[in-house]
């Protein structure tokens, strides 16, 4: 695909990683409305997978939550079964995939939407080897479903299908104007500090607030580093993909 921009002849440029696991979480879909799908903010987030696209080298993997429309643990604590309010909260990430796929496909970017829940109609069956030869082939791919498993955040599925199809990096997409980690929460404390790299021990030691403990250890296991970062900034993947440092390095 040709860089957008005045100068299409100059070349596509070599990003930091050669693959990318990008996860947007479900309340980012909904902006300020704080529920449902806003489509200015889809429209938001997909020009910036977009422009990446256009002008990196890089394969884009992404797992979507579905918060804006319902949430697992919402549902349990009103008393419903954990694992059926769970598999509720998977349906929920679909739709979010779909809307996605959708715009993203308005601005010429080929996609697949892969599904951990089974629903032939309408997306892919979650498999490995066949998401990464989509990815080959220059398409981005939405996981959603999550991991097909109750008890299991979206944040472990980014984990979980990053390792699989052998990213180099998991970037977690942060909506609510904090850019990464800090030493406390800056809503709360207005001497917490912005933390540009820690270690994935100290965020499960000091419980810091960023992926869960699963997720956490998956990539500490597999020595997969995290990048979380303000995903509602223009520009911000384009600058991590550059080198740029950018919000919180977890390593």
């Amino acid at each position: 695909m040709a860089p957008s921009g005045s100068d299409k002849s100059s070349k596509i440029k070599k990003a930091k990683w050669d693959r990318i696991v990008l996860k947007v979480s479900g309340e980012a879909f909904a902006g300020n409305a704080g529920f449902g799908i806003d489509g200015d903010i889809v429209g938001v987030i997909a020009e910036e997978i977009f422009q990446v696209r256009s002008e990196y080298e890089v394969d884009i993997a992404i797992v979507v939550g579905g918060g804006n429309i319902w949430r697992g643990m919402a549902g349990a604590g009103a008393g419903m079964d954990r694992a059926q309010a769970d598999y509720m909260g998977m349906l929920a990430t679909v739709i979010n995939a779909l809307a996605l796929q959708d715009t993203l496909e308005q601005l010429g970017q080929p996609t697949r939407v892969q599904t951990a829940v089974h629903m032939a109609q309408i997306a892919e069956p979650y498999i490995r080897r066949k998401a990464i030869r989509h990815l080959e082939k220059g398409r981005v791919v939405i996981f959603a479903g999550g991991t097909g498993n109750p008890f299991f955040t979206t944040d472990t599925t980014a984990a979980l299908r990053a390792v699989e199809i052998e990213a180099g990096v998991v970037l977690k997409g942060t909506h609510s104007g904090t850019g990464g980690i800090y030493t406390a929460d800056p809503k709360i404390d207005p001497s917490a500090t912005l933390l540009e790299e820690v270690s994935h021990i100290e965020v499960i030691q000091k419980g810091l607030q960023a992926m869960d403990a699963t997720a956490i250890t998956l990539c500490m296991d597999n020595d997969l580093p995290i990048v979380m970062f303000d995903l509602m900034q223009a520009g911000n993947v384009r600058s991590i993909l550059a080198g740029d440092t950018v919000g919180t390095l977890v390593s």
